[in-house]
């Protein structure tokens, strides 16, 4: 009598309900589908067993309205409930009698009009509640493109699943599979323990499966989502626990040559983030465990500096040190820029990439091998076999989001005798902290804000007219004939550099018969001989050409003080972060600077470009933009991995799994104890023993 009505987390009576044991193996029951079309959808979509369906999640959920909401020409969801059903034919030769119900909600009644599925007369008898997606046509009529049944009547849900579906099978059809499998769900194991469901206020996995099939959604969804991240975490806590247990070289000495570097030879004085970044660089340094630290900077910011200092730290413990990049261009533009920094402070440094000449290249990695070699700056060729150190100490990852775990594992087997080297893992990409959280969860951060003194904003427009085009390029001849330089730079059409070369050459040519000419233009693309990319880049840096036209090769790394302008093509088809570096290439003299990108007015990305020169905000802004799916750019990642977790909305439950995941390590560092069985065990499902480091069970 008056009870409480339970909620869709409650558990059952235990008096009421049978126990029953989850049975795994029934998930791995193959999927059938009715007809071959069907089944070719299904296996396009990865579904091949019960368990792949369960596990098939609504992509999205649309408000309901209610029935007297609805105008004319509305594309709409209503949950309704059916009150009469029938079926007429219909005089189009080939159609199926199409299937009219008469359906209600608490507000209205209307009719439901139902194409080719005739059988759903039989179906979908009075008393039936639905779920109905479709275009209200007025008088009374709604045509249903989606349909299956549910629980709720009304406005009062969040609103109606949508399945991520293929040809040959619908998000309905889909749906109506789940609902026929129901019962598997009862055979899916609950991998975590009942006082961390009962601390983080979590239902368990079953229900929340159920959830978001059928109910509501939001609340099963969100214990999904914290199943992903805590896996997450629990992979980097494995990760940092392992590492600390390596032993690495203790550069614990007294500063001799970096002091002496930063007082007389560095031809300026570091900024505050740079100093503070070199404090805690040396105090990981003088640990006898390995650091693993991620150097992010505006753009701008001097982390090159700050690179040199650890690898000046090796060199006076009279250890090695090597600075790894993705790119033979970005490898050469570091090396020169060392030299620079170096002044006259006497280190011997090589530089050692694919194109090494056999000569040159047998003459560094034989002065590597015997210590005679104190720095070398190089591709991934630095972590070929036939590459050996005599003591590498410090290795420095620039852009290390292009290399892969295996990269830099090979680079960590590199170190003297059973040492590892200290590594700095370097990127030109300012990281949002869920994303800092979600991919670099294993690292220490740094970040480097602010700016060197004496440089002056960039101004950024959006051009879309031919008008505004006209004057862009009469900016950048008022800026030539001042004395100063200007970058062009070509759109990246596809992931290729030959059609990247075909599009920058193209412009080259042009440029220099219409717009700008009379002005030196030098090209510079990936595809270029070592040698002519050195001559273009020398010469533009030395003042010898006015223009140089590029493709995105020159995003970072490139140094000209003296360049002010800078036009980019087709800009919507960069990321916010490229166009971000891009930009960054001028503005770094004393001279006011503008970068002109030609592109829809429109974009979301151009917009927040024009309007922000923060680089930490921009990344925000990036994040948020991937989450409505409007970033385009094979250079953006990091969501593959996850089906429900939202982010970066969901930040806050990434901050607890990572805590609860610091938590569950410290207790039970192995995942040993019994109530993290089937924790261990979905780990190792989802990254691999090898990866975990597990032990496994007997």
């Amino acid at each position: 009598m008056g009870g409480a009505v339970p909620g869709p987390f409650d558990a059952p009576d235990p008096r009421a309900v049978p126990v029953r044991l989850p049975r795994p193996s029934r998930l791995d029951a193959p999927l059938e589908a009715p007809h071959p079309k069907m089944a070719e959808a299904l296996e396009t979509l990865g579904l091949r067993t019960v368990g792949d369906l369960l596990m098939h999640l609504p992509r999205e959920r649309r408000v309901a309205r209610q029935i007297a909401e609805l105008r004319p020409g509305e594309q709409a969801n209503v949950l309704v409930e059916v009150r009469s059903v029938r079926s007429r034919p219909v005089r189009r030769r080939g159609m199926k009698p199409l299937v009219e119900a008469t359906v209600a909600d608490q507000t209205g009644v209307m009719k439901a009009v139902f194409f080719n599925q005739p059988w759903l007369e039989r179906r979908y008898r009075p008393g039936t509640r639905l779920a109905l997606y479709g275009r209200y046509e007025g008088r009374n009529s709604f045509k249903v493109s989606a349909h299956s049944e549910t629980t709720d009547v009304g406005g009062a849900v969040e609103g109606v699943a949508h399945y991520p579906a293929s040809e040959g099978i619908t998000s309905t059809q889909i749906a109506e599979l789940v609902r026929a499998h129901r019962d598997a769900i009862a055979d899916v194991v609950e991998p975590l323990p009942a006082r961390v469901r009962a601390a983080e206020r979590l239902p368990d996995r079953q229900a929340a499966l159920a959830d978001v099939h059928f109910g509501s959604g939001e609340g099963g969804r969100r214990r999904l989502a914290f199943d992903e991240l805590l896996a997450t975490q629990l992979l980097f806590a494995r990760r940092r626990a392992r590492h600390a247990a390596i032993d690495a070289p203790a550069l614990d000495g007294p500063r001799t040559l970096t002091a002496r570097w930063l007082a007389e030879a560095l031809p300026f004085t570091p900024t505050g983030d740079q100093a503070a970044a070199m404090d805690e660089i040396e105090a990981d340094l003088a640990r006898p465990r390995p650091m693993q630290r991620l150097l992010m900077g505006e753009v701008g910011s001097g982390k090159t500096v700050v690179a040199l200092f650890a690898l000046l730290r090796a060199v006076e413990h009279g250890m090695q040190g090597a600075l790894m990049a993705p790119t033979e261009t970005l490898a050469e533009q570091h090396f020169a820029t060392l030299q620079t920094l170096l002044g006259g402070e006497v280190v011997p440094a090589a530089l050692l990439t694919g194109s090494t000449p056999a000569a040159r290249r047998a003459d560094v990695l034989g002065k590597l091998a015997s210590g005679e070699l104190s720095i070398v700056v190089g591709t991934h060729a630095l972590i070929e076999p036939a590459v050996v150190f005599d003591r590498l100490a410090v290795a420095v990852i620039d852009e290390q989001h292009r290399f892969g775990v295996r990269q830099r594992t090979a680079l960590d087997a590199k170190g003297p005798g059973d040492l590892v080297p200290h590594v700095l893992h370097m990127t030109a990409t300012p990281i949002p902290r869920t994303m800092r959280l979600l991919e670099f969860g294993d690292l220490d951060h740094t970040a480097i804000r602010e700016l060197p003194g004496g440089r002056k904003p960039i101004q950024t427009f959006v051009a879309s007219t031919d008008r505004e085009r006209a004057r862009a390029y009469e900016r950048i001849r008022e800026e030539l004939r001042a004395g100063r330089q200007a970058f062009v730079v070509c759109p990246l059409v596809e992931a290729s550099e030959q059609l990247q070369a075909r599009a920058a050459t193209a412009e080259y040519e042009r440029l220099k018969r219409t717009e700008l000419a009379g002005f030196e233009v030098v090209l510079l693309h990936g595809q270029m001989r070592p040698k002519a990319k050195q001559e273009a880049m020398q010469r533009f840096a030395e003042g010898g050409a006015h223009v140089l036209v590029a493709t995105s090769v020159i995003e970072v790394g490139i140094d000209v003080p003296n360049a002010t302008v800078m036009l980019v093509e087709n800009a919507e088809r960069y990321g916010i972060s490229q166009l971000h570096q891009l930009r960054g290439r001028i503005g770094r003299g004393g001279h006011a600077s503008v970068c002109i990108l030609f592109g829809p007015k429109d974009s979301k990305r151009l917009q927040a470009l024009a309007e922000h020169a923060d680089g930490f905000r921009l990344a925000e802004i990036d994040l948020e933009l991937r989450r409505e799916g409007e970033l385009v750019g094979t250079r953006q990642s990091g969501y593959g991995e996850f089906e429900v977790a939202r982010l970066p909305e969901d930040e806050p439950l990434l901050a607890r799994a990572r805590d609860r995941a610091a938590a569950i390590l410290a207790e039970d560092p192995d995942l040993e104890a019994p109530e993290h069985a089937l924790l261990a065990d979905a780990l190792r499902e989802r990254y691999g023993a090898a990866e975990l480091d597990l032990p496994i069970p007997a």
